[in-house]
């Protein structure tokens, strides 16, 4: 394979004839000379391409380049006479390979707001900042696998359209072939789903948890990493309707073993960013949130605090009119909560644990004292929570109960609680939104800014 523009930039200077593919970021022109930026997406710098205008016969086809111009060129990588770079190309032969009409694309070299490129999302990935973050988000995807890979996890691929909902929350999208306008009916006028092509109703997934954990009971220890979806009219920031969940499920597994592999998780993610993505984190606490590297050095330096429910809710009630939300025991906590524990009290990351039963879903272990259940959720500075999880509930009797304390029929978990029937173990897992991790890793204002094509309410472009 040919190098990319990231090798080339590394290169010393050599007589050696190389290839460069890429797209026009800039052209600038003088009576002799004509420089192009050229990049190809594998790092924010372009590379400078110098054209001698005296030894290059084709004045028309220069003057056909333009920016967003698709071209190849050739030539040796010398010492650069300008001080923005230090190798540069000779060029001695350029290809056009695409034109783009420069009065018609919509990239023009200004900066533009990025609500303008979330209209255009089929080209943002074109500019510094869109760059940028396909970069780092590839780097944490390649990284989630690497974490789970090298502690002896196995990759499992769950199902996209499930019948069950593993949060008992409703907001799922149907999925059906039956006529929307004439669909068929039962004796009572309900809709029959029992002649749809699954023969029951049937959802996109909100989570990948249930079916993760029978696998976790074969194979021990699981990760699944896919799409999610949650029918929730929400417009934030915050939100997604379709969005990938890293989800790893463990056997033999309490929720202190669960938190250790959350900590050293994100640990791992966050370091594998810094190593590897040094020259877009810069970019990110340059333009995007100061200090953003620091941040994330400090998150992989330090110790996380474990702190139950109860007491997190004590040390918050003594500030409480510090808050717009008031703070009770029962009650979930909200972002501002969150940020508070992390930012002030604490300054470092905290695990909160055994959470009111009541406020968490059915298949969380139930602690002794019947009142909470062994739920935790990672809170980081500066956004709050980042991970959810628990200790599974084990027992069947129990988890039975559960689910008709929360209105859902054991009869549609059956497969569920054969788990429970065969050989339980105690079990544990937790749940990572990988674009909220991205969001926060880049410091990106809005979640809808790191996942290509973004699906929110009223919004399936692309």
């Amino acid at each position: 394979m040919k190098e990319r523009i990231s090798a080339l930039l590394k290169r010393e200077p050599k007589a050696d004839i190389v290839t460069a593919e890429g797209w026009v970021r800039t052209k600038r022109d003088s009576k002799t000379v004509c420089f192009l930026e050229v990049n190809d997406g594998s790092c924010l710098k372009g590379l400078q391409v110098v054209i001698d205008k005296e030894q290059f016969a084709n004045d028309g086809l220069l003057s056909s380049i333009t920016t967003g111009s698709s071209v190849i060129c050739k030539g040796p990588i010398v010492a650069s006479a300008g001080g923005s770079q230090d190798v540069e190309m000779s060029s001695l032969d350029v290809t056009l390979v695409g034109e783009c009409p420069v009065d018609t694309y919509p990239l023009q070299k200004k900066r533009h707001t990025i609500e303008y490129l979330r209209e255009i999302a089929h080209l943002r990935p074109r500019t510094n900042m869109f760059g940028a973050v396909t970069r780092v988000r590839n780097t944490l995807a390649y990284a989630v696998h690497q974490y789970f890979q090298e502690n002896g996890f196995v990759y499992v691929n769950t199902p996209i359209i499930s019948s069950s909902d593993a949060e008992g929350a409703g907001q799922q999208f149907l999925v059906t072939t039956l006529d929307p306008t004439n669909p068929p009916r039962t004796k009572e006028g309900a809709v029959d789903y029992g002649q749809d092509f699954f023969g029951k109703k049937s959802f996109l997934t909100v989570s990948g948890q249930l079916e993760g954990e029978t696998y976790a009971m074969a194979m021990k220890n699981i990760y699944t990493f896919g799409p999610t979806f949650r029918a929730e009219n929400s417009n934030t920031k915050r939100h997604l309707s379709e969005f990938w969940m890293v989800e790893p499920e463990m056997a033999f597994c309490d929720i202190e073993g669960n938190m250790e592999v959350a900590e050293s998780f994100l640990k791992y993610l966050f370091k594998a960013v810094l190593e590897n993505c040094s020259e877009d984190m810069a970019f990110f606490s340059n333009f995007v949130e100061k200090g953003m590297e620091d941040t994330l050095r400090s998150i992989v330096d330090t110790p996380f605090v474990r702190l139950p429910y109860t007491e997190a809710v004590k040390e918050l009630e003594k500030h409480s009119k510090n808050f717009t939300f008031p703070v009770a025991w029962g009650s979930d906590l909200q972002s501002e909560h969150e940020k508070f524990l992390t930012e002030v009290v604490f300054k470092s990351p905290v695990i909160v644990t055994d959470y009111p039963k009541d406020i968490k879903a059915f298949y969380m272990k139930l602690n002794a004292d019947g009142k909470t259940v062994r739920g935790m959720d990672v809170l980081v500075p500066r956004l709050g929570e980042i991970i959810g999880g628990s200790e599974r509930e084990s027992n069947l009797d129990t988890l039975t109960k559960r689910m008709v304390e929360m209105k859902l029929n054991p009869e549609d978990y059956w497969w569920y609680l054969d788990l429970r029937r065969f050989g339980s173990v105690p079990h544990a897992g937790f749940g990572l939104g990988f674009e909220r991790a991205v969001q926060y890793v880049t410091g990106m204002g809005n979640i809808r800014d790191v996942i290509p094509f973004p699906r929110a309410p009223r919004l399936a472009d692309f």
